[in-house]
Formats: C-alpha cells, sequence, structure tokens
C-alpha cells in the first residue's frame, strides 16, 4: 500500500513539473541566448600533456576564441562578444573551444603537465557562454582549495538542460553529455602518465544534472579514483553498484538545496522516462556521504564553505579528515 501511495506521488510530482516546465519554455525561453555564428574549431589533434604542447594548444584555442568574439561582434551579440574577450586573455587556458551552438569548451586551472591531482569539474543546468563566469569561479576555488600540484579542468562539453525546460526532468542531454565526457576523459587519461607511481589521481566532480551525466559515462571505464555527485537529483541508477564503476562514489548535499525536495525515481512515459532513480543520499543507493554544510544549489563551490573543503579533501585523497560518512551514518 505504502509502495502503491509512493508511486502516485512520483508520478504526480513529476507530471506536474513537466507541464510547468512545458508552460514555462514558451516565457523564459525568449530570455535565453540564441544561436550565435562562430568559426569551425582548428584541428588540434591528440591532447599532449606536457608544458610545450599545452601552451601550444592554449594559444591556439585562444586565437580560435578571439575569431569566435569578432563573429559574435558581427553578429550584434555585444554579450556574447564580451564573454569571449574576457575568455580569450593571456592568462586563460583552454584544451578545447567550440563557439558553435551555445559553446563548448574545457578550460584547465592550474599546471596541468604537473599535477599529482586532477578534477573534472562537470555543470549542471544553464551553463553556457554567458554564464560561464560563475562556473569557472568554482573551478578557481575549487583548484584554489586543492593547492598545490593540482589542476581543475573545467569542462563544459555538452548542451546543457535549462533549469526550467522539460530536458532537465529527462535523461536526454546526458545521454549526448556522456557520450562527450566519455570522449574527453579517454583523451586526457591517454595524455598523462600512466606508471602507478607517476599517473595523476583523476576525479570527477559533478554538479546537479552533471551528476546524471556523470552517471550515464560511469559505466565505460574511466580511468577516475573517485565520481563526486553534489546537489543531485540522481544518475540515472538505482545503486552505485549499478553504475558499474571502479571509482568510489560519493554524494552530498546542503541543507539549504531545494533539490532535496524533489521526487526520485523513474515514470516511463511514450516518448521519454522522466526523473533520475534513486536518490544518491539514501542508504539504498550506497554512496559515501559527505558533509556539504549549509549551503544551498548554487553555492557548493563558494570560497570558505565546508562543501567545497569536503569536495577538495575527497579530490585530493584526503577524504579521512572530509568529515565523511560511509552509507548509514558511519565515519569513515
Amino acid at each position: 500500500m505504502a509502495s502503491r501511495q509512493r508511486s502516485s506521488r512520483l508520478r504526480r510530482t513529476l507530471l506536474a513539473a513537466l507541464v510547468t516546465a512545458s508552460v514555462a519554455v514558451p516565457v523564459s525561453g525568449a530570455a535565453r541566448p540564441t544561436a550565435v555564428p562562430a568559426p569551425v574549431p582548428a584541428e588540434l589533434g591528440p591532447l599532449t600533456a606536457t608544458p610545450a604542447a599545452l601552451d601550444a594548444r592554449y594559444a591556439a584555442n585562444r586565437a580560435g576564441i578571439r575569431a569566435a568574439e569578432r563573429m559574435a561582434a558581427g553578429h550584434g551579440d555585444r554579450r556574447r562578444a564580451a564573454a569571449l574577450r574576457t575568455m580569450a586573455g593571456p592568462a586563460r587556458h583552454f584544451l578545447s573551444f567550440d563557439g558553435r551552438d551555445g559553446g563548448r569548451t574545457a578550460e584547465v586551472f592550474g599546471d596541468l603537465a604537473h599535477a599529482g591531482r586532477i578534477a573534472v569539474l562537470v555543470p549542471g543546468s544553464d551553463t553556457g557562454l554567458e554564464t560561464y563566469g560563475r562556473f569557472r569561479d568554482g573551478a578557481v576555488a575549487l583548484q584554489h582549495e586543492m593547492g598545490g600540484r593540482s589542476a581543475v579542468i573545467a569542462w563544459l562539453g555538452y548542451e546543457t538542460p535549462g533549469t526550467v525546460s522539460p530536458t532537465v526532468l529527462t535523461p536526454g542531454r546526458a545521454e549526448d553529455g556522456a557520450r562527450q565526457l566519455t570522449s574527453f576523459m579517454r583523451e586526457l587519461s591517454a595524455a598523462l602518465p600512466r606508471s602507478p607511481s607517476t599517473a595523476p589521481r583523476i576525479s570527477l566532480v559533478c554538479h546537479s544534472y552533471g551528476s546524471v551525466v556523470c552517471g550515464r559515462a560511469a559505466p565505460s571505464g574511466l580511468r577516475v579514483a573517485d565520481i563526486i555527485l553534489y546537489g543531485s537529483p540522481g544518475t540515472g541508477s538505482d545503486t552505485a553498484g549499478q553504475l558499474h564503476t571502479r571509482a568510489t562514489v560519493w554524494a552530498g548535499r546542503g541543507t539549504h538545496d531545494w533539490i532535496a525536495d524533489l521526487p526520485h525515481g523513474r515514470l516511463p512515459l511514450l516518448s521519454a522516462t522522466i526523473g533520475f532513480g534513486a536518490d544518491p543520499m539514501s542508504k539504498e543507493f550506497g554512496a559515501r556521504i559527505f558533509d556539504a554544510g549549509d549551503t544551498d544549489h548554487s553555492h557548493y563551490l563558494r570560497p570558505g564553505s565546508v562543501s567545497l573543503r569536503n569536495i577538495a579533501r575527497i579530490a585530493t585523497a584526503s577524504a579521512e579528515s572530509a568529515a565523511a560518512t560511509h552509507p548509514g551514518g558511519r565515519r569513515a
């Protein structure tokens, strides 16, 4: 009886959310950035993580960003042009850049060639070139918290859904994102040392809808030590074991994060499935739980926050002091 009531509640809530999003999209869509023309990126070849090769790659992408800025200005999109002008600064380091179709980037913070710890940051909804600053701020804060011999890669490699849109309730964008993330992680792994004594420790740090992307990518054999889910609506699986990864799966949620109020599960409809499975914070899911403090959904990587400190500790293999717990609340 209780199970049927939970299922009925899930169905009503998810359907109501879908209807609300469908009605809101025409209103919010007008405010979302339209497609802006951008040049085809130059062919850079395989990634090589040596200082000289990285410097050449950064310079090539800087030139590509400047070309995209000129096209955006010519198109009359001053906001996009201004964002690109900032991104083309001489101190910025992009492994990849494609300004087409909303934009795709991978930016490095820290010294990737000599890093012993690398975190790949995967964003959630409403992240694009126009809103890139807030994503970058989180990456900067995480790299600073991780300290010396660390690098953070802010990976915006897929078209993120709008927070108010039907796509944010379904795994469609995550499936495409997972393919792109898998390809990027394989290229990154191939470019780094593979010897056990010199290979860097790599963690995936996945926010909100980005955790669905990471969940979809996890079974592809990613060479990562940790998958860190925060502010997560789910991964598309009901248990951490169903992710079929050797990585340690972590989950954290701030006490003021509205995503805690979302129902969990999956609701099959005629053309799509709504929802992302079990709550990663639940005992049944089986992740290791870390303390995310009192943050809200948008500020997990705020400097000085408990959530930032503990995410950095996990990514630097210092999780035993990260106020982490096993499922069920036992201290790590």
